[in-house]
């Protein structure tokens, strides 16, 4: 089989990831908690529509 065909058939989708809405991840307040390892960080949506993720 030729390289050509042998990348042709090669499977090259993405692997599907978690999609989350970030909106419905936080509270009215525009907070929500992440545990990471036994680490708990801060995930907030700003006034300007961004996130921040603290520890």
């Amino acid at each position: 089989m030729s390289l050509l065909r042998e990348i042709a058939l090669t499977d090259t989708t993405p692997a599907a990831r978690p999609s989350f809405d970030a909106r419905s991840m936080t509270g009215a307040d525009g907070l929500a908690e992440i545990t990471l390892d036994d680490k708990v960080y801060t995930l907030r949506i700003t006034k300007a529509g961004k996130l921040i993720l603290t520890k």
